[in-house]
């Protein structure tokens, strides 16, 4: 059942962020903004969907919709609803409701065959992506969100501590079947579907987004974990590595040199701060040692409703860490044709700094297995 009571307080709360960045409307197409907003998982398709709201202004939003399909729309007091025709035009419906705005949001989904439509109707209207204006509709979370990131990061910390303790075989198997086993323990372990799961063995691991192959995890390498998966709506995200034996010097060494960065880059993540320096706090130590040619992605990226997010942690971002935002830290460092590794926690943004949402071993593990 749609909570009105809660749709109501998210649109005054975009509403009021809308107001102070000048903003005279805002258009949500399809994607998970628009569930948001309204709980609805809307088709994408060329019958346009659009969510239509007038900040601090008395009327409700507006959801316009394809008749066909509006008896899958919620019933709720936080919007109304208008439903069109295959002989209507959807674009000169949403002209009529906001014809004289002259700052328009919109989100990034949005088809360019209807944003291209909108700005031909609409010549003098500044047409403006809700994330570059806002840093996304969903990059602050309540108390209600960040408990859920909680709830859910706890799921994957359950898995990622069985693996830790070494009740997934790996020697002899191929990471397409440890991938199986994992999923299945994320399943079992409470998320309802899984989004991704990386399995990385030895040289493959030195490839951040590897898919996983027949390759046989052989001993005394390393194994590279990294999935999440999704619980009542919020996602999970994790990434731990263990080592099938002991473990070399120069592998503990280096990755003493992953953990120290990524707790840097924790006690950075702070309000205040900006997202670029957070980057910079993990970037830096593992440049001073040697590896920056081999830490080669951002530091984090936001989490919520989908896995990647606003806001990005990334070198530049100039924008400010706010209580509420909730992302990844996760630098790494990657020899190619040698071994990489990974570590990766979801933090959630208090007054006094980062909370982390998984608590698992955050050393090289050594599992014999």
């Amino acid at each position: 059942m749609t909570d009105s009571n809660l749709l109501e307080s998210r649109w005054a709360a975009i509403s009021a962020r809308l107001v102070k960045d000048g903003a005279d409307a805002l258009v949500l197409s399809t994607g998970f903004d628009l569930v948001y907003l309204s709980t609805y998982e809307a088709r994408a398709s060329e019958r346009l969907t659009a969510f239509v709201g007038r900040p601090g202004s008395n009327e409700l939003p507006r959801m316009i919709v394809p008749k066909i399909e509006m008896p899958e729309v919620p019933k709720t007091s936080a919007f109304d609803i208008s439903g069109w025709t295959d002989d209507q035009d959807p674009i000169a419906m949403i002209v009529e409701l906001i014809g004289d705005a002259r700052r328009v949001l919109v989100s990034d989904e949005m088809w360019a065959h209807y944003l291209l439509r909108l700005k031909a109707a609409m010549p003098d209207t500044e047409f403006v992506s809700l994330s570059d204006s806002l840093g996304g509709l969903r990059s602050v979370k309540s108390d209600s969100e960040m408990q859920a990131l909680q709830t859910v990061g706890g799921l994957a910390n359950s898995v990622a501590a069985q693996i830790q303790r070494g009740d997934v075989a790996l020697v002899g198997r191929t990471e397409l079947e440890i991938q199986a086993d994992v999923t299945g323990r994320m399943l079992a372990a409470g998320h309802e579907q899984v989004e991704f799961c990386i399995v990385a063995s030895g040289p493959n691991s030195a490839s951040p987004h590897h898919n996983p192959t027949e390759r046989v995890v052989q001993p005394n390498e390393i194994v590279l974990f990294d999935f999440g998966g999704k619980h009542e709506g919020y996602c999970s995200d994790i990434t731990r590595c263990v080592f099938t034996g002991p473990i070399p010097d120069d592998v503990a060494a280096t990755y003493a040199i992953l953990k120290k960065a990524q707790q840097a880059a924790v006690d950075a993540a702070r309000p205040g701060a900006t997202l670029g320096d957070v980057d910079a706090a993990a970037r830096s130590v593992i440049a001073d040692a040697g590896f920056g040619d081999n830490f080669i992605h951002r530091t984090g990226h936001g989490i919520g409703t989908e896995v990647h997010e606003q806001p990005y942690v990334i070198a530049g971002n100039d924008e400010v860490v706010a209580v509420g935002h909730a992302f990844s830290i996760e630098p790494g460092i990657y020899l190619d044709g040698k071994w990489g590794m990974r570590l990766e926690d979801i933090v959630v943004i208090l007054d006094d700094g980062a909370l982390r949402c998984s608590t698992t071993d955050h050393d090289l593990v050594e599992v014999d297995a």
